[in-house]
């Protein structure tokens, strides 16, 4: 079973959109296994975005994911990574698929609500940079055998 990290960015949060990103993945079938309110620290924010160190968008990367709360969550299904990622649409919400959640709801890629894994590798790292194992949930819907075969 895949697991996936996704936030939903300052944006998101400001724009009171934290309910509609989880009923969205719930109705895909996707199980919560872990979920944070949390003001992102400068340490946190720099290990989280090391990839893109020195490229000219870094430092305001950092400034944004630290200006406000993110909600942070662990979801998890078959092919996790790639149902979370289809579902919150393209990086750049104007090429993003209608129905998508940053077609619907974002317009530049600096403000586009949320950020998901892009590998079940990084899933896996970015799932234990931000949270510890004792935070996650291991449990069953009474309705798993509905979704996931």
């Amino acid at each position: 079973m895949e697991q996936t990290l996704v936030l939903i960015k300052p944006d998101g949060v400001q724009r009171g959109l934290i309910g509609e990103v989880i009923s969205r993945l719930e109705r895909r079938g996707l199980r919560i296994v872990a979920a944070k309110f949390l003001a992102v620290d400068q340490k946190l924010a720099e290990t989280h975005y090391a990839i893109h160190e020195g490229k000219p968008f870094y430092e305001g990367l950092i400034r944004y994911i630290t200006s406000a709360p993110v909600m942070a969550m662990v979801w998890e299904g078959p092919n996790a990574v790639q149902a979370v990622r289809q579902t919150m649409g393209s990086t750049r919400p104007t090429e993003a698929q209608p129905g998508s959640i940053r077609h619907d709801f974002a317009l530049e890629v600096g403000r586009n609500l949320t950020h998901a894994s892009d590998s079940v590798e990084n899933g896996v790292e970015e799932v234990n940079l931000w949270f510890n194992t004792e935070e996650l949930v291991n449990w069953a819907r009474s309705i798993d055998p509905w979704v996931f075969e």
